[in-house]
């Protein structure tokens, strides 16, 4: 996941035009009064060949939204009907962000770049369809961190400063505003099934099943799955594959996204779209990141519940297409897939050789308990005894039969880890906000990046893509 990826030839490959009558609306960018580049992300750019862009082109194409030669002749604001914290809410859609452009990336791997800020569009509601500085820093903080740390996460592809000043309630206003691109596998979302239930448009549906498993392919369901021939319960055993995985990375990550609605849900497992995230200061299932998330639905220990609870709504919308029993013999498996990626990414994060599940599973416990007791910051923890080095008392015998891994990289050896805790965040926030000091940030990005070479790629379910 965070190794440095080959560079790539662009290959514009603009297949969502067959589905856009019916799934998006064309628009028009926002006419911004400047384009100012703040954050150009080569590494992202360079995987599907757009990293030799200069930076006038770049502040054309990802700033004034110039199409890209052989892509999308106009952006499309996709449609989409959601449950927001459990309430469902037809009234949604792209309203701050649209479709860019699509092109082939690594391995053939289809790619989406995505906008936010970028306008207004037909789903704004009341919104200004803009995006403050603020929110763009936290979006590269968050997907630079996440994918140190191994989790399949949208890469910010890029952050223009736009010149406006905004007004907000929830930070000091007026404040500074910018249009950001991201970098993922999809922007279809559970809540793109969710709409087309909603209408009632079966055919559409086939054919939004029919382009997911051709663009996103996954290893068929298990052998004993009933209906495992079906388009639509293939698509949902890959769904549920990816969600467990997901579900997993954020917990081992010691990360809450605070927003898990279906409509922020990526069908391809692809974690995106960073509001009120938080690194959690200790290790505490009751630790909530959204300050309106008044009962804790999001909160840290509830996120692998929470994305269960959106396969399921993901299943209720394929029933349009398939049986129910099939449906939820793919939805049973999340537990047990989940509990295996938990031991899976507990020994990579922690730098052991796995034992086991049954093993791994009673190890994990351990590390989570003696964290508890300790008020321990899991970054911390995950460092200090990094392939069980400095284990005393139960940590100790709860590793004493692990086998370290092969670590060489001189991160290990530094006098403390990289962290993302919310303190950190509002000084790197506060050096831009008075001086307009950009060094700190990318300081942080190389620090980063340089922690995701450490760790290695994060090792990834068979239905990853």
């Amino acid at each position: 996941m965070s190794h440095e990826p080959q560079a790539a030839i662009y290959t514009p490959d603009p297949a969502i035009t067959e589905l856009a009558d019916w799934l998006a609306a064309p628009v028009e960018p926002a006419d911004f009064p400047q384009t100012q580049i703040r954050f150009r992300n080569d590494r992202a750019a360079a995987s599907v060949g757009l990293a030799g862009l200069d930076d006038t082109a770049w502040a054309q194409h990802f700033g004034r939204f110039a199409p890209l030669e052989g892509n999308l002749p106009q952006p499309l604001a996709l449609k989409y009907h959601g449950h927001q914290f459990r309430v469902y809410n037809p009234e949604i859609g792209d309203g701050r962000g649209f479709l860019f452009a699509l092109m082939r990336g690594q391995e053939g791997r289809l790619m989406d770049l995505g906008t936010k800020g970028s306008g207004t569009t037909p789903f704004s509601r009341s919104g200004d369809g803009r995006l403050t500085l603020k929110g763009a820093v936290r979006e590269i903080l968050a997907t630079e961190m996440l994918e140190a740390l191994g989790v399949n996460t949208s890469k910010t592809f890029s952050v223009v400063e736009t010149g406006e000043a905004l007004q907000r309630g929830d930070e000091p206003s007026p404040t500074r505003s910018a249009v950001m691109v991201r970098l993922s596998h999809s922007h279809i979302r559970i809540g793109t099934f969710q709409r087309l239930l909603a209408v009632e448009e079966r055919d559409h549906m086939e054919a939004l099943v029919t382009y997911c498993l051709q663009h996103f392919p996954a290893p068929p369901p298990p052998a004993d799955a009933p209906g495992r021939e079906e388009p639509a319960v293939m698509l949902m055993h890959a769904v549920v594959e990816r969600m467990a995985d997901l579900a997993a990375s954020y917990m081992v990550a010691g990360f809450v996204h605070g927003v898990l609605n279906t409509d922020n849900m990526n069908i391809t497992g692809e974690s995106f779209d960073y509001g009120p995230w938080r690194w959690l200061p200790k290790w505490d299932a009751g630790f909530t990141a959204a300050y309106f998330d008044h009962q804790g639905l999001y909160c840290f220990g509830r996120q692998p519940e929470a994305l269960h609870w959106n396969c399921g709504q993901l299943a209720v919308a394929l029933r349009m297409l398939a049986d129910s029993a099939p449906l939820v013999a793919a939805l049973e498996r999340f537990g047990p897939l989940y509990m295996e990626a938990i031991a899976r990414r507990w020994c990579w994060r922690l730098g052991v050789e796995p034992r086991g599940l049954e093993a791994d599973s009673v190890m994990v416990g351990v590390c989570e308990k003696v964290m508890r007791e300790g008020a321990a910051q899991p970054d911390a923890f995950f460092f200090a005894h990094r392939g069980g080095r400095a284990a005393e008392g139960e940590l100790a015998d709860a590793l004493a039969d692990y086998a370290p891994v092969a670590d060489s990289h001189a991160y290990w050896s530094d006098d403390a880890p990289q962290s993302m805790v919310i303190e950190e965040v509002e000084a790197l926030w506060s050096h831009i906000d008075e001086r307009d000091d950009w060094q700190p940030l990318m300081d942080k990005v190389t620090a980063l990046r340089r922690m995701g070479e450490a760790h290695g790629p994060a090792p990834m379910p068979a239905g990853h893509i």
